[in-house]
């Protein structure tokens, strides 16, 4: 199944410079990843899939105008995100060199005017104020929010890309906001709502 034909099986709809701006994403990431270790899967089918996975929550969280990506990697989910919402400020943030090298390759070859890549923790970056936080396998969910108090609005809201670990991180945060789990094979969304 190719990427259009996944992504549709999953209510998305994009245009054709999308789907080109994801081949040339995936060219990229199979060239430099093999040689820069940027990420285990590098098959096509394993690529769809974690594009697929990176844009998922597009379904059912609300809109927001900008958003942190914190330790990006190879891209997911922040540089997906960049690509698939354009009219979105995105920031990704990530401290290893190799993988913000690959990132401003594939910002500059998609001529990602909604862009800005920090290459450094999150606890340094200064001066930045989101909407949103996204992050998928960086930390727990307590250090996450904790990492992350500087760079958020007010009512800021957190999507974090989790695994089966999460009943036990959201018992330790005792978040009491108004959050949700979405739940997709086997991963699990949590999505913690500002106000």
């Amino acid at each position: 199944m190719n990427l259009q034909e996944l992504l549709e099986e999953n209510n998305f709809e994009f245009d054709k410079n999308f789907y080109k701006d994801c081949t040339v994403f995936t060219k990229l990431l199979q060239q430099w990843g093999k040689i820069h270790n940027l990420s285990g899967r590098l098959t096509l089918e394993d690529i769809n899939e974690n594009i697929l996975d990176s844009i998922y929550p597009l379904n059912f969280i609300d809109s927001y105008e900008s958003f942190a990506d914190i330790g990006t990697g190879a891209g997911y989910p922040g540089l997906l995100l960049a690509i698939a919402r354009k009219d979105m400020k995105a920031y990704l943030i990530e401290p290893r060199v190799k993988r913000v090298a690959f990132l401003n390759f594939v910002k500059a070859s998609l001529k990602l005017d909604n862009l800005t890549i920090i290459c450094d923790r999150v606890e340094k970056v200064n001066d930045l104020k989101v909407d949103l936080v996204t992050s998928r396998a960086v930390t727990n969910t307590s250090l996450l929010l904790d990492i992350t108090k500087d760079i958020v609005n007010e009512n800021a809201s957190y999507l974090f890309y989790k695994g089966s670990m999460l009943n036990e991180e959201l018992e330790a945060v005792k978040v009491n906001k108004n959050y949700k789990i979405v739940n997709r094979n086997d991963r699990n969304y949590l999505y913690i709502k500002g106000k």
